[in-house]
Order: C-alpha cells, then sequence, then structure tokens
C-alpha cells in the first residue's frame, strides 16, 4: 500500500494507528525477496548535505569485493536487526559508527543509522520492534545505496 505521509514521500506500509499484533521476525529469515523503487528517497536523500557527503573508500570498495555481495547483505540484515529494529534501543542515535564497515557508511548515508533518522526519511516510527517487512525495507536500501557506490 502506498500513500503520502507529511507530503515527504510514500509509505510503504499500513497506517500504524492500526493494533500491530505479529512481533518482528529474525532478519535470518529469509522473506521472499521484494524489489523496492528507492528513487524518491535517494532524490531526497541528495538534497541533504550531511546525507550526500559519504562515499565508499577504495578500502571500503575492496573489502565488499572480497567478501561478496551476499555477505555484505547478510551484514547489513543482521546489523538492522540488532541496531535498527529493536523496539527500546538504549543508545539510540549513537549507535552505529561513522565507519569501520561500509554498511555502517550505508546507515548514515541513507537514514537508517538510528530509529530517529529511521523514522524521518522512512516513516517508520520509533518505540516498537521493526517487522521482518520493514528490516527486509532497510536492508534493501542499504544494499542499493552500496550498489549504486560501487
Amino acid at each position: 500500500m502506498k500513500r503520502k505521509v507529511n507530503n515527504e514521500g510514500p509509505s510503504l506500509f499500513p497506517d500504524w494507528n492500526e493494533k500491530i499484533e505479529e512481533k518482528a521476525e529474525p532478519a535470518a529469515k529469509n522473506l521472499q525477496e521484494t524489489n523496492y523503487d528507492h528513487t524518491a528517497l535517494f532524490e531526497r536523500l541528495a538534497q541533504s548535505a550531511f546525507r550526500s557527503k559519504f562515499k565508499l573508500s577504495a578500502k571500503d570498495k575492496a573489502y565488499i569485493q572480497a567478501k561478496g555481495m551476499a555477505t555484505i547483505r547478510s551484514h547489513a540484515a543482521d546489523f538492522v536487526a540488532k541496531r535498527l529494529a529493536p523496539a527500546v534501543i538504549p543508545n539510540d542515535g549513537k549507535q552505529t559508527p561513522m565507519r569501520g564497515h561500509p554498511v555502517f557508511l550505508a546507515q548514515h548515508a541513507t537514514g537508517c543509522c538510528c530509529r530517529g533518522c529511521f523514522a524521518k526519511w522512512h516513516h517508520i516510527p520509533a518505540g516498537r520492534e521493526l517487522t521482518a517487512e520493514e528490516q527486509q525495507y532497510a536492508v534493501s536500501v542499504l544494499m542499493a545505496w552500496i550498489q549504486r557506490q560501487l
């Protein structure tokens, strides 16, 4: 379901005022791969001086090449599940390092670094655990950014 939220972009998920009865499933569980259109998101991110300053270094690109995209996707899913998906994150806003892994850069570049940024850029509110679909969406955003950088 797509609809406008605050005229900032399409919402990919249902009205959050409705009761969500299912708990988020582990990110490791394989869901059917969904192709998301991130065009509008990346256009909005490009307008942000902060978000657009992030670039993969030669070292990051070499790491991705050595590990392969499947491994990087697995790392992204793990980081999302542990650092973004929980309802309560004790150090929210400070849990994602600025360097050390290509996915960390992707998280900052795409607004998937903390629940506050995730709510602002992706219109998925904080204060509740992310669903498996939302986690899959976040991973797809991260991987799309990485792919654009290669």
